[in-house]
């Protein structure tokens, strides 16, 4: 993907500086770094391919992404929903404690600048210099900035993202009463749209008895249904809607006072409508669960031996209010999405044991897209099936995602099948991704030794390739409770240099969509 189609293409989840770490039992103040600092943006409708040895954490960062373990740090900006829409309390404890959390990040900035005038002191003191002592310091200087420099940015991108250029706010009082004011309306509104939900339910559920059987029962019964619907979309929304519309206004027009401000506009830049899905609490989670799923990697534990297929492909769509019950009208939408993944309507009562490794495998995607997702995590889906029917299931990923409009996080190791695939690849050591770019420029112009090195070991029939000689990587891989110091993969890179044991690499952008943290290219 090219660097002018990035920039059209609308990020689905945004990914800053995501850690998941796991404390290790039994030992106090160890802990196993899963995910070490990760950042990336994955793109609507793109399938973005993960890739790297085992216990790189490649299937953490996909059950991270889905909240399914409570992030350690970082943020997890998900755009398919708008602020607005979710209203998360999360926000207005932000806006309630505004002049605060302004002022600690005001404080942070501070620190950082302090930070990176004492590196470029000491830089200029040991220029030329090879005493190892003096370049320890320097290393650990650098270190030192680029930690906190993370630190004080995602403090400061977690306030300006919802207040923009308010945090060059000289009266956060004003500020802080108008805001909080706006978004108690929205809550108002949220709590009415969550009590129709019922009464919208048992209209579907009528609607659709009356077109199967008209009955003068039901026509009634589904009459005032209606009317009651309306009364309340009428009334209470319509006027809570009002008043929204009304406190809006009052913020527009407190952020139009500044529009003259440059330091307002420079700050109003960073304002966005994304939702923090590391910041949401469980019922909030909850709600946005259907748009974020999973196709785990084995067919078989994934699912519940004593369900039928029926029960497993409907029990997304009956938790999330598509149906009222397990019925007639349930069902037929749980063969429909059966057809769609490939598997016969007439299989619905059937169980688990009854299928092959690759029907189960269909019955896990189905039951992913029951409820109709805009982002799926696709944890190594195919590498538990024999290579005829990987092919299936990969053309069948394929044909949904077109379909449907999905956005795929395709999580494997194998690097033949990420190609097929996917439309960029991140390729990932001991917790953090060290290269991402497009499919085929990963493998015409890869960047990092380690991704270089994975590809060398793919089997390939092309004698014309330039690649023959296999680069076989020296020792095993460090454990992710202790791994090295500086980069991570310099104790088993060949072009290792000095800075790289003492200094973590930058996270940088080489050329136009290619990414690499490698000293090499900085």
């Amino acid at each position: 993907m090219s660097a002018a189609v990035a920039e059209k293409r609308k990020p689905l989840i945004s990914i800053k500086d995501l850690k998941q770490y796991f404390p290790v039992r039994g030992k106090r103040n160890m802990f196993v770094k899963a995910n070490d600092g990760i950042t990336l943006d994955i793109f609507e409708g793109e399938t973005l391919g993960v890739v790297g040895e085992s216990g790189c954490g490649k299937s953490t960062l996909g059950r991270v992404l889905l909240q399914l373990y409570n992030q350690t740090d970082g943020e997890t900006i998900y755009y398919g929903r708008s602020l607005e829409s979710i209203a998360p309390l999360y926000a207005l404890d932000i806006y309630k404690n505004l002049a605060k959390k302004c002022a600690s990040s005001k404080e942070a900035t501070k620190k950082l600048e302090m930070l990176e005038a004492e590196y470029e002191k000491l830089e200029a003191a040991t220029k030329g210099s090879e005493d190892q002592a003096k370049l320890k310091d320097l290393y650990a200087k650098l270190n030192e900035k680029n930690q906190f420099k993370s630190k004080a940015h995602n403090e400061f991108i977690s306030i300006v993202r919802l207040v923009g250029g308010f945090y060059a706010s000289k009266d956060f009082d004003e500020v802080t009463r108008v805001l909080v004011d706006y978004y108690k309306s929205l809550l108002t509104i949220k709590s009415i749209e969550i009590g129709l939900t019922k009464t919208n339910l048992d209209i579907a559920e009528l609607e659709y008895k009356s077109n199967k059987e008209p009955n003068q029962k039901n026509e009634s019964k589904l009459e005032s249904l209606k009317k009651q619907r309306d009364k309340v979309v009428d009334n209470e929304l319509k006027n809570a809607k009002n008043v929204r519309d009304q406190k809006f206004a009052t913020v527009e027009a407190l952020r139009e006072s500044y529009k003259d401000d440059a330091e307002f506009q420079k700050y109003e830049a960073y304002r966005d409508d994304g939702v923090d899905l590391a910041s949401l609490n469980y019922d909030e989670m909850r709600h946005l669960r259907k748009d974020l799923q999973i196709i785990f990697q084995d067919p078989y534990s994934s699912l519940n031996p004593r369900l039928t297929v029926g029960q497993i492909i409907s029990e997304g769509p009956l938790t999330h209010s598509k149906f009222e019950s397990n019925n007639e009208r349930a069902s037929e939408y749980t063969m429909q999405v059966m057809e769609n993944c490939g598997l016969a309507s007439y299989m619905i009562h059937r169980y688990p044991h009854q299928f092959s490794g690759g029907q189960r495998q269909r019955i896990g995607i189905a039951r992913a897209l029951a409820v109709e997702p805009k982002f799926v995590v696709c944890d190594e889906a195919v590498s538990a099936l024999d290579v005829s029917i990987q092919s299936q299931i990969i053309n069948l990923l394929k044909d949904l995602k077109d379909k449907e409009n999905l956005t795929y996080m395709f999580i494997s190791h194998d690097l033949s099948v990420v190609k097929y695939i996917s439309d960029r690849i991140a390729v990932m050591y001991l917790g953090n991704i060290v290269e991402l770019c497009t499919s085929q420029k990963m493998f015409d112009k890869p960047l990092h030794p380690y991704t270089v090195a994975l590809l060398s070991a793919i089997p390939t029939t092309d004698a014309d390739s330039k690649d023959k000689d296999m680069i076989i990587l020296e020792g095993d891989i460090p454990s992710p409770v202790n791994p090295p110091k500086g980069c991570k993969f310099n104790t088993r890179c060949i072009d290792v240099m000095d800075i790289c044991k003492e200094v973590v690499p930058v996270w940088k952008e080489q050329e136009p969509e290619h990414f690499v943290a490698c000293h090499k290219y900085n």
